[in-house]
């Protein structure tokens, strides 16, 4: 299972090369299918993983000039704090088991709302809503104020599942901060990456026990996947792959119910 678990990261790391941060969404489940890696520890990896692979992917975009670091900071404080509030408050207040007329377990909780998110950014690629027009017709305090509350939702959501967020982040962007797509896209792949890094500091911090061997393996094998992607994406575009991919993504979170639910 181990050589599959390398092979998912290669995977991960060329879809990422091609679609951005959207290829990150696999990560959870290549730590826990393939690398049998328990689903609470598998959050922490995930965060390092994701973070590192954002990071990687922002460089192109700062490159080309297309990175909002002033709307990347606005955003990406109160992700942060979503996000160390989710690891160190929320996380630990899921009982690791607890009845409900059947069993249920913390990781159940988890691998059930990571697949929701799955199928949430499956159906966003699927759709390609990639289009949005600007929303002007609230205030700029407002605007403001949104943008807060949704970094908050975001590193909530990234600090419980280990996962980075961008289809929420990008469409905030866009009709909120008023972004370009493509500066959007640059401005997320930042702020994913800053998130997760510091929220797996933050599990660093409060003593999580890492494997350094086995994440420098994973991430190695996903780097060549990166550089694999990169050739690809002279011959297929970002645009062609993404609905196939979510069609993927989709049938993987569906599979990630079914699986928990029987196996409650």
């Amino acid at each position: 299972m181990f050589i599959l678990g390398l092979m998912g990261a290669f995977i991960m790391g060329a879809v990422l090369s091609l679609l951005g941060a959207g290829g990150s969404i696999l990560t959870m489940p290549i730590l826990v299918y393939l690398f049998a890696v328990p689903a609470v520890e598998a959050t922490s990896y995930s965060l390092l993983l994701v973070g590192i692979t954002a990071l990687i992917g922002s460089i192109g975009y700062f490159r080309q000039g297309t990175v909002d670091l002033r709307t990347a900071t606005f955003f990406g404080i109160p992700s942060i704090i979503g996000v160390l509030l989710a690891r160190h408050y929320l996380l630990p207040a899921i009982p690791d088991q607890f009845d409900l007329g059947i069993s249920i377990t913390k990781d159940f909780i988890i691998m059930f709302a990571f697949s929701v998110l799955m199928i949430l950014a499956a159906i966003m690629m699927i759709r390609q809503n990639n289009k949005e027009k600007k929303q002007n017709n609230l205030s700029s305090k407002n605007k403001s104020i949104l943008v807060i509350i949704e970094g908050l939702i975001v590193g909530g959501v990234t600090g419980l599942v280990g996962a980075g967020g961008g289809f929420l982040i990008i469409p905030t962007l866009v009709l909120l901060a008023g972004l370009e797509m493509k500066i959007a896209v640059g401005t997320s792949l930042i702020i994913i990456a800053l998130e997760s890094i510091i929220g797996f500091g933050g599990d660093l911090f409060g003593g999580f026990q890492t494997n350094w061997i086995f994440v420098t393996y994973v991430i190695i094998v996903t780097l060549l996947g990166v550089i694999v992607g990169s050739f690809l994406s002279k011959k297929i575009t970002g645009d062609q792959l993404k609905k196939y991919f979510g069609i993927m993504v989709l049938v993987i979170g569906f599979y990630i119910i079914a699986e928990q639910i029987v196996n409650i």
